[in-house]
C-alpha cells in the first residue's frame, strides 16, 4: 500500500475544509427551489408583523438563502387578494384569513407563527370614552380600522355583536397602521379604533384615547379568547409547501430565527433595528410598546395547542354565516407545524 508523504501543514490546512464538507452537502440539499420570493403584508409597521421585519433587517432571510420583496399594503384583506390573485408567493397576514378561504372553498395554509396572541386592542377618544361601557355602546359612532375584513374589523364586530348590535349600527373607516391612526384620533375623524400597537401605546401615551377592550397581553387572550389565539402568521397557497418545500422552509426558519431572537432581545435593540419611521416619533412609547407585548410573540413559530379552535370559536361569534358553513372548515387543512419544528431544531 502506497503512502502519502505530506507535509503536516498541508494535512491541518485541509482539515476545516473536510470537517465542513457534510454541512455543506446537507446547506446544498436544502437549497431553495425559489430563491427570489414575493412576499405581500398589510400594515408592515405594527408591532403585529415585527418578527417579519426583524428577519428582514436581520438578514434572515438572506442567510436562508432567499431575497424576499416585501409588498406592504394598507391592511391584511389586500394582501390575501394578491396572494389569491398570483402576484405573490407567500403573505404575513392574520392566521384566520386561512379558514375564512377554505369556507369560500380556497385552501390557504399557515406554516409558521409570528404571533401567539391576538395583539389588538379597542380604544375611544377621550371625549366619548365615558358613554362606551361594552360594545353595545358604539351604536351611531365611526371607528377606525387597519382595513375592511382585517383581523381589527373582525375583533370589532365580535366585540360589537356581544353587546347586541349588527354591522349596520355603526360605521367602520380604513386606516391602515401606524401615522394615519394617530392623526385620525388627535383629528377627531374617527370615535375609537381596533388597532394594533405602536399606535395605540402612542395615542395611550398622549393621553388621546381610553382602552376598552385590549389583546395586547396574553392575560388579555386568556381573559378575551380563553386562551392563545394565533395572530400573524406566513401562510401560502399549498403548492409553495409541496412544490418547493426548501423555499418554505427558508422561509419558515428565517421567522422562527425572528422570533426566537425577540425573546430576549432589548426594547432598545429592537427600536435601534426598525426603520425610524415605525417609531411614529416617540421611541420611548414604541419601546414601551414592544415590551408590553413580547409574551405575544410566538417563542418557536408552532401553533399552541387550542389555539385554532379559540379563533374558529372568536370567527364564529361575530360571522353567523360561518355558523352554516362550519361542516367545510377542517382545521388541520389550515396549518402545518412541520416546518417549524424542523426550523427549531436547526436553531
Amino acid at each position: 500500500m502506497t503512502k502519502l508523504n505530506l507535509p503536516r501543514r498541508a494535512i491541518l490546512a485541509a482539515a476545516p475544509a473536510l470537517l465542513a464538507a457534510p454541512a455543506i452537502v446537507r446547506a446544498q440539499g436544502s437549497k431553495p427551489e425559489k430563491s427570489k420570493i414575493a412576499l405581500a403584508v398589510g400594515g408592515k409597521s405594527a408591532l403585529y408583523y415585527l418578527s417579519l421585519t426583524i428577519a428582514e433587517k436581520k438578514g434572515f432571510f438572506k442567510d436562508a438563502g432567499l431575497d424576499v420583496e416585501i409588498s406592504d399594503f394598507a391592511g391584511g384583506t389586500k394582501s390575501l387578494e394578491s396572494l389569491i390573485g398570483g402576484s405573490v408567493d407567500v403573505v404575513a397576514g392574520a392566521y384566520e384569513h386561512t379558514i375564512r378561504m377554505q369556507q369560500r372553498g380556497q385552501a390557504i395554509k399557515g406554516f409558521a407563527l409570528i404571533g401567539r396572541g391576538m395583539q389588538i386592542a379597542i380604544a375611544m377618544r377621550n371625549d366619548v370614552a365615558d358613554k362606551v361601557k361594552s360594545g353595545a355602546d358604539i351604536k351611531g359612532m365611526k371607528m377606525g380600522i387597519s382595513a375592511p375584513g382585517s383581523s381589527t374589523h373582525m375583533l370589532l364586530m365580535t366585540w360589537a355583536a356581544k353587546g347586541g348590535l349588527k354591522a349596520t349600527d355603526f360605521s367602520v373607516v380604513g386606516l391602515g397602521a401606524g401615522a394615519p391612526v394617530v392623526a385620525a384620533i388627535e383629528q377627531k375623524m374617527v370615535d375609537g379604533i381596533s388597532q394594533t400597537d405602536p399606535a395605540v401605546r402612542v395615542l395611550q401615551d398622549k393621553n388621546e384615547v381610553k382602552v376598552v377592550l385590549d389583546t395586547r397581553t396574553m392575560k388579555g387572550n386568556q381573559e378575551f379568547f380563553g386562551g392563545a389565539f394565533p395572530a400573524a402568521c406566513l401562510y401560502a397557497q399549498p403548492g409553495l409547501l409541496t412544490k418547493t418545500p426548501n423555499t418554505a422552509q427558508a422561509l419558515a426558519t428565517a421567522i422562527v430565527r425572528a422570533d426566537e431572537w425577540l425573546q430576549t432581545a432589548k426594547p432598545s435593540e429592537v427600536a435601534d433595528t426598525v426603520p425610524p419611521a415605525y417609531l411614529l416619533g416617540d421611541r420611548s412609547a414604541y419601546e414601551k410598546s414592544f415590551d408590553g407585548m413580547r409574551d405575544c410573540i410566538s417563542p418557536d413559530g408552532m401553533m399552541p395547542a387550542g389555539a385554532q379552535d379559540n379563533c374558529m370559536k372568536f370567527l364564529l361569534a361575530g360571522d353567523p354565516k360561518l355558523e352554516a358553513d362550519k361542516a367545510k372548515i377542517k382545521l388541520e387543512d389550515t396549518w402545518t407545524n412541520e416546518f417549524a419544528a424542523k426550523a427549531k431544531k436547526r436553531a
